[in-house]
């Protein structure tokens, strides 16, 4: 069984910076065969894709490029997002997500505030 739990969340002022993981059971993630990344939903908001590593090409939404960077640690089957100037707009639940042989696999989210 398959399962995805971020960690890192919380609350941060305008301009800091959080670290989110997604630690990985019941798959290995491999960057060559899979996609691996993050998306976030912020109320009344569809999700939408933040940062996603397709094979071996990085993408990142417009809204964050320059700010957050997505990376894998393939020892300890986890991926990251490191999130720097925050901005309030970047408030969202964030989610992990994996997709490979044609399947989704999605994390229970993990939620960030940017508020002073």
């Amino acid at each position: 069984q398959v399962q995805l739990v971020e960690s890192g969340g919380g609350l941060v002022q305008p301009g800091g910076s959080l670290r989110l993981s997604c630690a990985a059971s019941g798959i290995i993630f491999s960057s060559r065969s899979m996609d691996l990344g993050w998306y976030r939903q912020a109320p009344g908001n569809e999700r939408e894709l933040v940062a996603l590593i397709a094979r071996v090409r990085t993408n990142y939404a417009d809204a964050v490029k320059g700010r957050f960077t997505i990376s894998r640690d393939g020892a300890r089957n986890t991926i990251y997002l490191q999130m720097n100037s925050l901005k309030p707009e970047d408030t969202a639940v964030y989610y992990c997500y994996v997709n490979t042989v044609g399947k989704n696999y999605w994390g229970q989210g993990t939620q960030v505030t940017v508020s002073s």
